[in-house]
């Protein structure tokens, strides 16, 4: 079996400009924050995101890596909505598809199942067709009900975080909520899996090994590399932290804890604290 363990940067010179980037986690809850950090500090630009979005889309977007975000909602949870993001939106610097929460679940599993598109009642009756027309409906061929025909969002890679991973790919979540961080892999041409540790057996029920190895492509190993979204049961969210980073403008953020790479951005949160 193949060691697949790499870094952020090895990471991140396997993505490409315009490339479509799934993010996985869920708002401000387990996010690969180490691997945004990464794009951050590269010259990447005009992706395509596609995530529950959290700070992963407000950093990215507020950076101008980003062209056209697919979203479900964009939320630090505890704070209703990513302040960085709001600016970049309401200045129009991007384009976007916002979706209903099941419809973006429903296109993973589209592209997941190698589908062009998968039925589902989620946004009939409201304004999310509307403000997406490219979005068709269909009738049921065995009855008379109108659908909404889902297109499945194929993603050129997914970045995921997880509690614990193997160095072959396979990969633990030990937090009440797997999310739908399986199908963000399972969508994806490349699959990036960042972890709080990498292991060589795991404890824990067999369900809880959310990866396999033919899912992955490439493991990171990053402690605290969710910081500063929780990673439970290893850590909570940084609430404090998080109240800065919304608080703050871009700029100053930027040049306070993101000048370097993920050792000076862990030391300069640990600096802050102090």
């Amino acid at each position: 079996m193949r060691d697949k363990r790499m870094t952020p940067a090895e990471v991140v010179a396997e993505l490409a400009d315009g490339m479509t980037v799934g993010i996985g986690g869920w708002g401000s809850r387990r996010k690969p924050m180490a691997l945004v950090r990464a794009i951050l500090a590269s010259s990447l630009k005009d992706l395509t995101i596609v995530s529950y979005g959290g700070p992963d889309v407000g950093l990215l977007a507020a950076a101008g890596k980003v062209r056209r975000l697919v979203f479900g909602f964009v939320s630090l949870d505890t704070v209703a909505y990513d302040p960085h993001f709001q600016r970049v939106r309401q200045e129009s610097k991007l384009e976007t598809m916002e979706l209903d929460e099941g419809m973006l679940q429903t296109g993973l599993l589209a592209a997941s199942h190698r589908l062009p598109f998968l039925p589902t009642r989620a946004g009939l009756g409201s304004d999310v067709l509307t403000l997406n027309p490219e979005i068709r409906t269909i009738q049921d061929p065995y009855g008379s009900e109108e659908l909404v025909a889902m297109p499945a969002l194929k993603l050129d890679a997914a970045l995921v975080h997880m509690n614990r991973a193997d160095r072959h790919g396979n990969a633990q979540y030990l937090g009440p909520d797997p999310y739908f961080d399986d199908l963000f892999c399972m969508a994806a041409e490349r699959r990036y899996v960042s972890t709080e540790e990498i292991v060589d057996t795991f404890d824990g029920p067999p369900q809880s090994i959310l990866l396999n190895r033919m899912m992955v492509d490439g493991v990171v190993a990053a402690p605290r590399g969710a910081h500063f979204t929780s990673c439970v049961p290893d850590y909570p969210r940084d609430e404090e932290f998080q109240k800065l980073y919304a608080s703050t403008p871009y700029e100053s953020f930027v040049d306070r804890f993101l000048s370097g790479d993920e050792l000076t951005y862990q030391q300069a949160v640990d600096a802050w604290r102090a």
